[in-house]
C-alpha cells in the first residue's frame, strides 16, 4: 500500500511558508492584508494543520486527511477567487465593513493581530510578485494544492 504521508508534509510545510510570506508582505513591505487576505490566511493555516496533522498519524489515515486537506484548499481557492472578482469590480469593496468587523473580533484576531487583523482594502493595488498580484498567486498555491491532495486520496485508494 502506497502512502500519501510526504505529500501531506509537503503541503503542510510550503502552506505555513506561504503564511510566512504573507507575515513578510505585511510587516516588511507594509502590504495591509484586507479581510479576503484575512481569511485566505486562515485557510492556508487549516490546510496545513491538516495535512501536519494526518501526515502524523497512521498511515490508513492519509487519505481523510487528503481529502480534508483538499476541501481546505478548494476552499481557500474559492476565497481567492472571489478576491480576484472583487479587485476586478472596482464598485465592490470590501473595505470597512461588517466582514472585516467581524473578522476583528474572531478570538484569534485579537490575540494574534500582527497576524490576523484585517487592516488593508482587497481594492488596494500593490507591486505585483513575478508579474502576479498576491490574491493570484494564492488561487495558484490552493488551486495545486487541492489537485495535488485529491491525487493523494485517490492514490490512496488503489
Amino acid at each position: 500500500m502506497k502512502t500519501s504521508k510526504p505529500v501531506l508534509l509537503a503541503v503542510g510545510i510550503v502552506a505555513f511558508l506561504l503564511i510566512g510570506a504573507g507575515l513578510y508582505l505585511q510587516h516588511v513591505k507594509n502590504e495591509l492584508p484586507c479581510p479576503l487576505c484575512v481569511m485566505q490566511r486562515y485557510a492556508f493555516i487549516t490546510t496545513g494543520l491538516i495535512c501536519l496533522v494526518f501526515a502524523a498519524l497512521p498511515r490508513g489515515l492519509t487519505k481523510i486527511g487528503a481529502s480534508l486537506g483538499a476541501l481546505a484548499a478548494l476552499t481557500g481557492a474559492g476565497i481567492a477567487s472571489w478576491h480576484l472578482w472583487v479587485r476586478a469590480h472596482p464598485s465592490i469593496s470590501c473595505g470597512i465593513d461588517p466582514l472585516e468587523t467581524s473578522l476583528n473580533k474572531i478570538a484569534t484576531a485579537e490575540w494574534l493581530p500582527w497576524l490576523f487583523k484585517a487592516d488593508g482594502l482587497c481594492s488596494t493595488e500593490y507591486e505585483p510578485l513575478l508579474g502576479l498580484s498576491t490574491p493570484q498567486w494564492s488561487l495558484i498555491w490552493f488551486s495545486f494544492f487541492a489537485l495535488l491532495l485529491i491525487w493523494a486520496a485517490l492514490r490512496q485508494s488503489r
